[in-house]
């Protein structure tokens, strides 16, 4: 009897371990849009609509970017553009990613595709409020080949 209570509280004390380890929070939304494959065009704005939020609170955003071995520039300057509804309040940001060092050192992780992960904005959300956001590059050339994909995630804080 005694062997059998040991094994059950061993048991109970592993179940709690595993259950405090592997409590990282998952994002309230995380997507990824594809680019052409023929290049991302200047005009081409990549869209993505987060659904209302159930509870209010600081809210982390990032952009997730997704290039391979055809991006020919050490950087990517993008234009996120943010719109709460239903207040319609509306905030702009610019991110000049550093993809590439000068010594030709990519930063993101990966092999042949490499994906990256910027920081957007913290923002504060009411009950119900829900998001849409925009996003373009901003580079003197019209179409930018290699990159692949771009995603958005939020977490709450």
């Amino acid at each position: 009897m005694l062997r059998t209570y040991r094994q059950a509280i061993i048991g109970l004390m592993l179940t709690v371990a595993c259950g405090i380890t592997s409590c990282d929070r998952l994002p309230i939304y995380c997507h990824y849009e594809p680019t052409p494959t023929t290049g991302w065009e200047k005009n081409d704005i990549i869209s993505f609509g987060i659904p209302p939020v159930k509870e209010a609170g600081h809210y982390k955003e990032e952009l997730g970017l997704r290039i391979n071995e055809d991006y020919p520039f050490l950087g990517l300057c993008l234009i996120v553009q943010q719109t709460v509804w239903p207040s319609g309040y509306c905030h702009n940001d610019t991110l000049n990613c550093n993809l590439i060092d000068r010594q030709g050192k990519i930063r993101g992780s990966g092999i042949n595709h490499y994906q990256y992960t910027f920081h957007v904005n913290t923002i504060r959300l009411a009950e119900g409020d829900s998001l849409h956001i925009l996003v373009k590059h901003n580079m003197k050339r019209e179409i930018m080949p290699g990159v692949t994909d771009i995603g958005i995630r939020v977490d709450k804080n």
